[in-house]
């Protein structure tokens, strides 16, 4: 029906037209009305087998068959899921990438590209040299909507509206609508595909990063518990008083971590707890020569904080730091607030850096890849030289803990 209502319009206004001209022919020109009436009747003839024809290619273009499908102008609206700017972009590359495109005007400022294509006759002899020129014009707008943008894309002949009543474009402005539009949910379709592909790396990177440690800490935990049982079996003959010390800090150090899975989160409180435990274990192993001090305001206490981040610097400020020096030395452990993060160091005095002071870094390695899987850019791990010798190592971690976003 529609297709019928479409011809029909057309016929309609070619007859009147043809009126218009018979009287004028007949009138002015004073000539034989015979002349100009079989030239109307092969006009309409050909008016009949164009608007037959761009039916027909419309009906191939889309499965709507609507006045607005034959129409020669076209507008809709899509929807991108991303800011303005970003929808700008995209909208200005599918428009360039249009099959004829002759000229484009970008204009970023206002959101709004505007093309000019040539419209090719698909049923002429494209073996000629001279075809006639015709074009088509392309206009999109990017309309902000919060965190999102709407686009309203026209696309019409490059002719006066009212010519539309006698002519058709045989679907070419459908044609370049469709393709923008398809051009345009590929390019979201893509960057949906790479976010998604992100992601699964992300997961699949944070599940590597914690199975290494687990494995790291498989390997760890046995030896350091070997170590601390087998020296406080050798005090219990000599010294009972420091077993009994060594043994009441082993129970702290585990009471703050068996509980713990890699991928729950702790606090600063019962990290320091932890950390305080194994320095005092060590205390015991390396008497004198061993020095600890502690400072935790209570208000930072309850500060989320990945497990075992702390119990890791305080492993290397004995190992690398201070058990290597026949003297020993301090260890350091403060905290404070610095806007809306906290800051938690742990210094010592002992070696340094130098070329044999160090050890593989899989640990500090893995406290960063940690953080960032945990909190994105919000936190970091500093380490510099403590003056006047020795190493501080600062984490820095937002108050409210990990985003969400970051954590899933």
């Amino acid at each position: 029906m529609s297709s019928l209502l479409f011809m029909s319009r057309r016929i309609v206004a070619w007859i009147l037209l043809l009126v218009f001209g018979l009287v004028m022919w007949a009138g002015v020109l004073d000539a034989p009305a015979w002349v100009f009436l079989l030239a109307s009747l092969f006009i309409m003839v050909g008016v009949v087998i164009g608007s037959f024809s761009h039916v027909r290619r419309v009906r191939l273009i889309t499965d709507r068959a609507d006045a607005a499908a034959f129409a020669n102008r076209h507008r809709t609206l899509v929807e991108i899921p991303f800011p303005a700017e970003e929808a700008f972009t995209l909208v200005d590359a599918a428009v360039r990438e249009l099959p004829n495109v002759e000229s484009v005007e970008s204009v970023r400022d206002s959101l709004q590209v505007h093309a000019r294509v040539r419209r090719p006759d698909p049923y002429a002899d494209t073996t000629r040299k001279s075809p006639k020129r015709r074009t088509n014009l392309v206009h999109a707008m990017v309309a902000p909507t919060g965190a999102a943008a709407s686009v309203t894309l026209v696309c019409e002949p490059d002719r006066g509206p009212w010519r539309d009543w006698f002519l058709v474009d045989h679907g070419t402005n459908l044609e370049n609508m469709q393709a923008v539009t398809r051009a345009i949910s590929r390019r979201i379709s893509e960057r949906r595909t790479a976010e998604e592909t992100r992601a699964r790396e992300t997961a699949t990177e944070k599940e590597l990063t914690v199975a290494k440690l687990s494995l790291l800490h498989a390997q760890v935990e046995p030896h350091f518990l070997y170590n601390t049982l087998a020296s406080a079996q050798l005090l219990t003959r000599s010294d009972p008083a420091k077993a009994d010390r060594m043994l009441g800090n082993l129970i702290s150090y585990l009471r703050h971590s068996l509980p713990r899975t890699e991928a729950s989160l702790s606090t600063l409180g019962d990290e320091v707890e932890r950390a305080r435990a194994y320095l005092e274990i060590m205390k015991i192993r390396m008497g004198e020569r061993l020095a600890l001090q502690v400072q935790l305001p209570d208000a930072l206490k309850t500060v989320p904080l990945p497990p075992m981040m702390l119990q890791t610097l305080a492993e290397n400020a004995i190992k690398h730091g201070l058990e290597p020096l026949a003297e020993g030395g301090n260890v350091w452990i403060s905290a404070r607030v610095a806007g809306d993060k906290a800051s938690v160091t742990v210094a010592d005095d002992g070696r340094g850096f130098s070329e044999d002071g160090g050890g593989t870094g899989i640990g500090l390695r893995n406290v960063r890849e940690r953080l960032r899987l945990a909190y994105g850019g919000a936190a970091s791990l500093s380490i510099v030289a403590n003056f006047p010798k020795g190493v501080a190592a600062t984490l820095t971690v937002p108050l409210a803990g990990p985003a969400e976003e970051a954590r899933a």
